[in-house]
């Protein structure tokens, strides 16, 4: 289906909810055919768009959806720690499938391509861009290179051990700072994505919570085997 234009991908965002089908790698649902039913069931559900991974992925869920999708590919280097969207060619390849967002991570760490280069490849390809940063430094460098959506993705998630809430705080100062901040990162109930609406955020993204059917499951039986246990 045909690609958005600027203004409208951002107004069909607004206040709305990003749903993330990115299943567990090399699991049951971890086929083009379920990420793109998966995208299509949060759409009735009332999803505003979609984050989606890699390209086979990509291009199955663009067939079957209207909603803007933000598109990344994750990459294991041995010589980074970065992850998302981290080659020349994997933003290429993003455009060429049909992401209408294109996400790269935007943290200051050993990188193969500069943050500023991935930028100006997304506005060359005529995408938007978002960066998925780890705290507000790395969100206002981002900013002031002009990405279109600042992401709180990485908070968290770059050394020692990962909390348990979403980084609210980061949200509020971003949103305060003028960025157009996408909440995302362990927003795992409805409470708490309305939380991040209230506290400024663009948009919020939910992945696990809603699409990997095997951490929520586990949730669950945690929950039963801790009173099991008692």
């Amino acid at each position: 289906m045909s690609k958005l234009n600027k203004e409208k991908i951002l107004a069909m965002l607004e206040q709305g909810l990003i749903a993330s089908c990115q299943p567990v790698d090399d699991g049951p649902m971890d086929s083009p055919e379920i990420v793109a039913a998966m995208a299509q069931a949060s759409v009735i559900g009332g999803a505003a768009g979609l984050r989606i991974e890699g390209i086979d992925n990509l291009k199955a869920t663009r067939a079957k959806v209207d909603v803007p999708i933000i598109g990344i590919v994750k990459r294991d280097l041995d010589d980074s720690p970065v992850r998302i969207s981290p080659f020349l060619q994997d933003i290429d390849d993003l455009a060429a499938a049909g992401a209408d967002i294109i996400a790269f991570d935007g943290t200051d760490r050993i990188r193969p391509v500069a943050r500023d280069v991935i930028i100006a490849r997304i506005k060359a390809l005529g995408c938007l861009s978002m960066a998925d940063c780890s705290n507000f430094e790395e969100g206002m460098y981002c900013q002031n290179l002009g990405v279109d959506l600042i992401g709180s993705t990485m908070s968290g998630y770059t050394g020692g051990e990962i909390p348990s809430e979403p980084d609210v705080k980061l949200v509020r100062d971003l949103k305060a700072a003028g960025c157009r901040v996408m909440a995302e990162g362990r927003y795992n109930s409805p409470e708490m994505a309305a939380m991040a609406i209230e506290n400024g955020a663009y948009s919020v993204t939910v992945g696990s919570a809603l699409t990997r059917l095997e951490h929520i499951v586990g949730w669950f039986v945690d929950k039963i085997n801790a009173v099991k246990n008692k």
